[in-house]
Formats: C-alpha cells, sequence, structure tokens
C-alpha cells in the first residue's frame, strides 16, 4: 500500500510503498477514506512524541471501509466506520466504566503503531468502531477525528458548560474551533483568543461573541473585562504555557479550566497557582473520547443540532500532508486539512 512515513523529523514525509496491514483477531482492516491532518501529528513529526519515531506512519483521525474483518471482530467487511483516536482494550475496570479513553492498555493509530497516513490501517480493539451515518461525508467525519470528540467531551464531561456561562478558547485550530461551535450549542457565551486576525474574524463568522488578539492585549485581563468578571469555563487547546496561565488568570472564582492542547516535549510548565488557590478553580485534564458518545455526537450533527462544515478547510492530497505539517510551526488559516486521496 501507499503510506507517508517519518524517516526525519522535520523533514517532508517518504511516500513510500509498504506492506498492507495484518487484519487482527478482534478487529479490522480499513481502506481509508480520510484522515485529518492534526496539531498532535505536528508534535509527532517535529520529534516531540515518544512513540513517534523514525519508520512511523502517522494518523489517528480516520474513517473507512472495512475491507477484511478478524474472527472475533464485530464488523463485516462493508461497512462504514470511524473511531476514536483513543482505542480502549473494552476489559479493563476504565473501559468497564465508561472511561474507555482513560484504558491503559489502549492503542492510538499513529502514535507506537501504524495509522492512517496510507491507503490501509489495520483497528484492533474493534468494538471501539462506530457506524457513520450516509449523510455524513468522509472528509467531514475525518475532521471530527480528535478535534470535535475532544471538544465535547471536554464541554459536557469535564466543565460541564451550562447555558449562558461564558466560555473563552484559547487557540483557533481544529479544537478551538471545535469548542466554539459546540458551546454556542449549548447555549454558552464565547470568547475566543488568537494571534491571527484573520482567524478572529471567521471565529466571529461562525458565532464567537467576542474575540481577543493575545498579541495586542493582556487576554486575560480582556477576557475578565468582557466577561465582567471573568469566565465560568476556560479551554486550552494549544499546550503551552503563556495560553495555559492565560486560562487559568480569566476565569472567574470557581471557574473551571480544561486543559486540551497536547504539551510537547516533557510537558513541564510553570503555572500560575496563585491564581488557582486564591479563585479556588477548578484544573482539568482531558483527552479524547470513549466510543460510547459517538452515536450521540453523530445523531446531533446528522439533524442539524450543530454544523461542523467549518471544521473542514481543504481536502488535500497523500503527499500534501508534509506542507500542511510545516504549516503549523507558524500562524495557520482558519479550518484544517483532510487527506482524501491516497494516490497524489
Amino acid at each position: 500500500m501507499r503510506a507517508a512515513v517519518v524517516r526525519e523529523f522535520n523533514e517532508d514525509l517518504s511516500i513510500e510503498t509498504v506492506p498492507d496491514p495484518v487484519c487482527p483477531e478482534n478487529g479490522v482492516v480499513l481502506k481509508v477514506a480520510a484522515c485529518g491532518v492534526c496539531r498532535s501529528d505536528y508534535h509527532g513529526w517535529v520529534g516531540g512524541h515518544p512513540k513517534v519515531v523514525a519508520g512511523s506512519i502517522m494518523g489517528h483521525e480516520y474513517c473507512g471501509t472495512v475491507v477484511e474483518a478478524g474472527a472475533r471482530s464485530h464488523h463485516k467487511v462493508g461497512d462504514r466506520l470511524i473511531a476514536p483516536f483513543i482505542l480502549g482494550c473494552g476489559a479493563c475496570p476504565a473501559c468497564q466504566t465508561g472511561a474507555s479513553n482513560t484504558c491503559a492498555d489502549q492503542i492510538v493509530p499513529g502514535f507506537g503503531t501504524p495509522g492512517a497516513y496510507a491507503e490501509f490501517v489495520a483497528v484492533p480493539y474493534d468494538h471501539n468502531l462506530v457506524h457513520l451515518p450516509e449523510s455524513l461525508t468522509p472528509a467531514l467525519a475525518a475532521g471530527l477525528g480528535c478535534r470535535v470528540t475532544t471538544a465535547w467531551h471536554a464541554l459536557t464531561d469535564r466543565a460541564n458548560v451550562k447555558a449562558g456561562e461564558w466560555v473563552a478558547v484559547h487557540g483557533t485550530g481544529g479544537i478551538g474551533l471545535s469548542v466554539l461551535l459546540l458551546a454556542k450549542m449549548l447555549g454558552a457565551q464565547v470568547v475566543v483568543v488568537d494571534i491571527v486576525d484573520d482567524k478572529l474574524a471567521h471565529a466571529v463568522a461562525h458565532g464567537a461573541d467576542a474575540t481577543v488578539n493575545a498579541a495586542k492585549v493582556n487576554a486575560a485581563e480582556a477576557i475578565r473585562d468582557i466577561t465582567g468578571g471573568g469566565a465560568q469555563v476556560s479551554v486550552e487547546a494549544l499546550g503551552i504555557a503563556a495560553t495555559t496561565n492565560a486560562s487559568v488568570e480569566c476565569l472567574a472564582t470557581l471557574g473551571r479550566h480544561v486543559h486540551v492542547g497536547m504539551p510537547s516535549g516533557d510537558g513541564m510548565m510553570e503555572i500560575n497557582m496563585r491564581a488557582i488557590y486564591s479563585k479556588q478553580l477548578a484544573f482539568y485534564g482531558t483527552r479524547g473520547m470513549p466510543a460510547w458518545k459517538y452515536p450521540s455526537l453523530l445523531g446531533m450533527i446528522e439533524r442539524g443540532d450543530v454544523d461542523i462544515s467549518p471544521m473542514v478547510a481543504r481536502e488535500v492530497g497523500l503527499s500534501d500532508a508534509s506542507a500542511e505539517l510545516r504549516a503549523m510551526g507558524g500562524p495557520t488559516a482558519p479550518g484544517t486539512a483532510v487527506i482524501t486521496d491516497f494516490t497524489a
């Protein structure tokens, strides 16, 4: 099969012909219809993730059609499926209590096992896989990836956002835009922070109640002014110290910080603990979403309760993935890229 392979960090992915994946007994092989290009992939591409090494095939935001099913698979050839990027084992206490995104035996395609920057991907633990509605295009489905699903779990499980609350989101990449769209659906007021005016204008066009350019003003102070004392919920979507502290500092007393951005390197950073202590804030980490939450989210999208089409800015070929990753080293345009052509 054709795949984009990491050979050197910070260098173009190598487009190679590699062996087709072996079908796991408890899983399937999918012919990949679409795969998102994610900032988590960027961290791996630059050498910031320990499980991305020379020879890795990245890609964890995928959907596709079953071309082979294992003996213990729940699915059959021809099924059109999507999966969360965290594949829970299904047997451990975390999985059995519905928190499969915290599974100790989890598998994450692209991070330690071959991912979907390829024509085919093997998916073990296939109880995580969910049938795609016919109305959802592959590009839009892959655009859900870890962005929309992670944002949905962050807002509904970790932060428990309520209608009328102020939600601040720091960064308007895939996660930030997802938070905006979903928080508005939940009835929240949303203030968006970025350093690129075009991205802030894009956020306003898609429902943001207010925006802050952190390159021009103190973001935390501006948010406290806009919200009349601070946001009830703040979502950090970049994984760096500056935005983490702005997120903590912009909150009202008893506010909830939700940390979504994946820290690179050793993950260490200095945090304003005085703000957390004095305002008695809650600090939540979150990563991914359990598979059982997919049907309700897909149902809302299918009914038109939320329009996630702004998530996908462009469809690209497999050989274009390198340029998309390289662009993440600086300010990026609104929306995200999805690989839909694996021959180009």
